[in-house]
């Protein structure tokens, strides 16, 4: 399979790249600095794009976008937030609308920040959409791959969980701290944590793209959600070091800006994957316990 992909550079895109070629896939990732070997140039500021590369394409995988918890969220920081995930899916879509060839199936990632904040609710894929800035960008985000959709494109819209792994991401930010024997809960800990561990998001991802029944929203979230609470007593756990501490609300909402301490630490979804468990797919890391053990072993 001859296979674009976006955010290569990524924590997840790299890790999808190197499954791609270790199972004899052909892999080019679209980049904006000039490209080298392997590498196609596009630029979504200025809406270019190489068409050539995505004519000769069996399938996209678009997982690009500007870090959402890395920075604050003033008004130039959700301007960016929301056109590098929008603004490209909106280019690549309707890029891959207008090819004579196109492919026949584009892997876009959206997330679970869809659902909003939904207390104790059991959510899938039939949800209704929720409120707050990150759902509102989760929509747009969706809403930018009608083009490819309405080309008879197989689209298939990742809304993924907190992707778990030593090596980056929010787990990999906490790691010190916790180490230390000094992490603990945030806010009350009640707010739940739709998780899943990195082999299985590319796991996922791959899935996506090998099942011809997979399409629309997916969620890539692991079958057991967990609370903020039980979630610190496993990374305890499996470190071996206390978790008594706790980070109040108040203080999470100085430090980190009080809409993203609101709609990415302090809220929570309760998303189960409905559509991988039915398609048969069978999680590596199906716990938290589980994946933490394996993520966190040495040498991992």
């Amino acid at each position: 399979m001859r296979v674009v992909i976006s955010g290569s550079s990524g924590l997840i895109g790299g890790s999808v790249v190197t499954a791609l070629r270790s199972r004899g896939d052909e892999v080019t990732a679209l980049v904006r600095r000039p490209p080298a070997a392997g590498e196609a140039r596009w630029d979504p500021d200025a809406g270019s794009i190489d068409t050539g590369v995505l004519e000769a394409a069996d399938a996209v995988v678009h997982l690009a976008g500007a870090g959402i918890g890395d920075k604050r969220w003033t008004p130039a920081r959700r301007r960016e937030i929301v056109s590098s995930r929008v603004q490209s899916t909106s280019l690549l879509a309707r890029t891959l609308a207008e090819l004579s060839r196109p492919p026949s199936v584009l892997v876009s990632a959206s997330a679970v920040g869809f659902y909003g904040d939904r207390g104790d609710e059991t959510l899938t894929e039939e949800s209704a959409p929720g409120d707050g800035f990150l759902a509102e960008l989760c929509r747009a985000w969706e809403d930018a791959t009608g083009p490819a959709t309405g080309a008879a494109i197989r689209v298939i819209r990742l809304r993924s969980g907190v992707v778990l792994s030593a090596h980056g991401g929010a787990l990999a930010r906490q790691l010190p701290l916790f180490r230390l024997g000094v992490g603990g809960r945030l806010g009350s800990g009640r707010q739940w944590l739709s998780w899943i561990s990195l082999p299985d998001e590319v796991g996922a991802v791959l899935r996506a793209l090998d099942d011809p029944a997979m399409a629309g929203a997916v969620n890539a979230t692991a079958p057991t959600p967990v609370t903020n609470r039980d979630f610190t007593r496993a990374l305890g756990r499996v470190l071996r070091r206390p978790t008594v501490m706790a980070v109040p609300g108040l203080a999470l909402r100085i430090a980190l800006g009080p809409d993203l301490a609101s709609e990415m630490v302090l809220a929570g979804q309760r998303v189960l994957p409905t559509k991988l468990t039915a398609a048969g797919y069978v999680f590596d890391h199906p716990d938290i316990d589980t994946a933490l053990g394996a993520l966190l072993a040495p040498g991992a």
